[in-house]
């Protein structure tokens, strides 16, 4: 048998909401980088699922503009890469028609057949992407184009869909004889309640129609045969599909932590947004995964169901992403292709897998209805100047090359397999795997950062090690080798540091703290094989510069407190596996001793806020930076970053802010001279950050929201153990 392929893909919806088409391609970049096809083609990918998309080749007027495709087709010819030609993805057609059109299956076919004619030799071919989801999104849910919500609709999209298709393949063969139909959809499993189990019966028999047309199962016996035929589908359409069945279809697999779904009519188990019902029962629809104890599911489960259903075609799972941390999204690619290796071991005839939406999605959290710009990384970041390879990349390189998983962190569990995944009372026994693996070590144990990295590592299932002072003397090497050796750690994240700005003006610790131990750590972390987190401050720069301060901007610190950070800075940036991070004016949840929360303490007891109006700084919410900085560091990433949330305003001004957005008088917020502070060291009056790798964390609009919401929750949680997953 042949190896396992890995194939790739840019997400490459075009889907219409109203009068406006939502265009990941255009969003992610890709549509305006030809050299993508150069990155995808890095990974040692055979094929590409590449977008021929309709909506995004007709001009308004008919005439179709090949240019885009022409170029891009032209370099995976030289790339040497097989493309899978997609048509629609989740889309409906240009405005002259929509997926409840009589005529769509014919003007499908037409524009099939030009692209067929514009290039021969493509054999590959995947009309309409997952036919059924599409059909729910537009015709049940009126999620998108044409906002339906009725069974007929629902079924006169699909059967469009389904003819179109097989409109599209005779076309196409008309033209290239030798095409194959690579079939794609969105395969999940509905779980429930005994009291619900008749629905979910019919949902899960509802997930095969596109196939079960298409491969000619749709006889007369079939449990869905009825359903179709009561909603507007005729006899004639469905054996017309039957006589036309595709016999070498190959079926593409797309599954989802969200496409498994859990019915349970016990309304007071969840939050009343989630009720809902079908006219006969009220129920919750949400994700299994949140409340089965023990969850069944996962792509081997929904391959075996497939390979069973239809033993006489080859497989390829065509979709494989999580919206998640790195290191989540490094665990669901490693057991998504081990479940595929599994599969072929035990004889199931699964030809590949694909890395999907290798350039991220954009507001799927939203179902691609909103168009906020939530963003979603994959195997590269767009949010800089050029796409920046992640860990992800990596890994898939390994995997196509059949070689060994090397990253650190896949020898922890995913969130779907711990037992925090439940949010919601769980039912029926609740099974659960514990992280383990080579640790992160963290020193500063008492302090915001520190205490912040351990809380998401737990979070994120990344085993660490919490280090008090008295545990470890960062500016010892004899001490810091040992604890390298002993522990077998990965990378040391160095969030310890004197932080009394005023009084590091004469006292001698800061600087064994904030140059000294940084640089000791760098030197035996290097030795180790290990890689450094480090942070540094905006107090490196003196202010004098009246817009935001980028990596490259020279250093020239005001205080002692910035010169020791530029002297650890200056070091670290010689290691070849340091990062350092520059960052700016604290603020979170889980630290009660934060200029926000002592400032609305104040105002909330109707007392004054004092804050200086002439120091304008980039407020950073400890979340976001330390989520940031953990992917960075799983990513590999080293050199100088600057990572602040995005937006500037002085120290009064962001006062004032979260008085009136925590719902507090303003008036109570009094701006000052800074130089009525008594503060000893100088402060620059403008330290605000920017980044030349891009604008990669939330504007800090969002952050204070977040961090209101999270905050009067959070304060009272436990703090981290010292020590976890070990």
């Amino acid at each position: 048998m042949a190896p396992l392929e890995l194939w790739a893909a840019p997400e490459a919806t075009v889907n219409r909401v109203g009068e406006t088409y939502l265009d990941q391609l255009a969003l992610s970049g890709f549509a305006q980088r030809l050299d993508d096809l150069d990155r995808l083609a890095s990974l040692g990918a055979r094929r590409i699922r590449f977008p021929l998309l309709w909506e995004r080749t007709e001009r308004d007027d008919g005439s179709l503009d090949f240019a885009w495709a022409d170029a891009r087709m032209a370099r995976l010819r030289e790339l040497g890469v097989e493309p899978i030609a997609g048509l629609l993805h989740h889309g409906s057609g240009p405005r002259h028609t929509s997926l409840l059109d009589p005529e769509f299956p014919a003007k499908l076919a037409a524009y099939a057949r030009a692209m067929a004619e514009r290039y021969p030799w493509v054999q590959a071919w995947t009309p309409v992407n997952e036919p059924v989801t599409t059909a729910r999104f537009s015709g049940l849910y009126g999620l998108w184009y044409p906002h339906r919500a009725d069974g007929p609709s629902f079924v006169r999209a699909l059967m469009n869909q389904v003819l179109g298709t097989a409109a599209a393949m005779r076309a196409i063969r008309e033209v290239q004889p030798e095409a194959r139909l690579v079939q794609t959809e969105d395969i999940g499993f509905i779980h429930s309640t005994p009291k619900l189990q008749y629905q979910a019966r019919h949902d899960n028999a509802r997930r095969w129609l596109a196939l079960d047309l298409l491969a000619g199962r749709l006889d007369e016996q079939h449990p869905m045969r009825g359903y179709l035929l009561d909603h507007g589908a005729t006899e004639a359409e469905l054996a017309a599909l039957l006589d036309a069945a595709e016999a070498g279809m190959l079926i593409g697999i797309n599954s989802y932590i969200t496409s498994e779904r859990f019915l349970d009519h016990r309304l007071e188990r969840y939050p009343a947004q989630l009720h809902g019902g079908n006219g006969r029962d009220r129920y919750v629809d949400t994700e299994a995964v949140r409340v089965l104890g023990a969850h069944v599911g996962g792509f081997e489960a929904r391959l075996r169901e497939v390979a069973a259903r239809y033993p006489a075609h080859e497989l390829a799972i065509t979709e494989v992403h999580i919206g998640c941390s790195r290191e989540e999204q490094l665990r669901w690619l490693h057991e998504a292709w081990s479940s595929a290796q599994a599969l072929r071991g035990h004889g199931v005839k699964l030809r590949a897998l694909t890395l999907w939406a290798a350039f991220g999605t954009f507001d799927w959290d939203s179902l691609v209805t909103l168009p906020r710009g939530h963003y979603e990384s994959g195997a590269w970041d767009v949010r800089g100047p050029q796409p920046r390879e992640t860990a992800l990349a990596s890994l898939a390189r390994e995997l196509a090359a059949g070689r060994e998983p090397s990253h650190p962190v896949l020898q922890g569990p995913g969130w779907w397999r711990r037992e925090e995944r439940h949010v919601y009372v769980p039912h029926g026994e609740v099974q659960s795997r514990r992280c383990g693996g080579r640790p992160l070590l963290i020193t500063g144990a008492r302090g915001t950062l520190g205490q912040a990295f351990a809380r998401l590592c737990r979070q994120r299932g990344l085993p660490y090690r919490l280090l008090r002072r008295d545990e470890l003397d960062i500016t010892r090497a004899a001490e810091v080798r040992a604890l390298l050796q002993s522990s077998g750690a990965w990378a040391v994240v160095n969030a310890a540091g004197y932080v009394r700005v005023d009084d590091a003006e004469s006292d001698p610790r800061q600087w064994h703290d904030n140059a000294l131990g940084p640089i000791t750590l760098a030197r035996e972390c290097e030795r180790a094989g290990a890689a450094l987190l480090s942070f540094s401050s905006d107090l490196v720069f003196d202010g004098r510069q009246q817009h935001p301060y980028r990596e490259s901007d020279p250093v020239n610190p005001l205080n002692a407190y910035g010169q020791a950070k530029a002297r650890a800075e200056r070091a670290l940036l010689r290691r070849e596996r340091a990062l350092v991070v520059r960052t700016s004016a604290f603020f979170g949840p889980w630290d009660r001793y934060n200029f926000l929360h002592l400032g609305l303490e104040r105002i909330a007891r109707g007392e004054p806020w004092t804050a200086p109006h002439d120091q304008v700084v980039s407020p950073t919410y400890v979340p976001d930076l330390v989520n940031a900085c953990l992917d960075l560091l799983i990513d590999g990433a080293s050199g100088l970053w600057h990572v602040a949330n995005r937006g500037s305003l002085s120290w009064y001004d962001f006062a004032c802010r979260a008085a009136e957005a925590a719902g507090q008088p303003r008036r109570l917020v009094q701006g000052v001279p800074t130089g009525t502070l008594g503060l000893r060291a100088a402060r620059p009056s403008y330290s605000v950050l920017g980044s030349e790798h891009g604008d990669f964390t939330a504007p800090l609009e969002d952050a204070l929201q977040r961090f209101l919401a999270e905050a009067p929750q959070r304060l009272h949680d436990p703090p981290p153990a010292a020590v976890f997953g070990l």
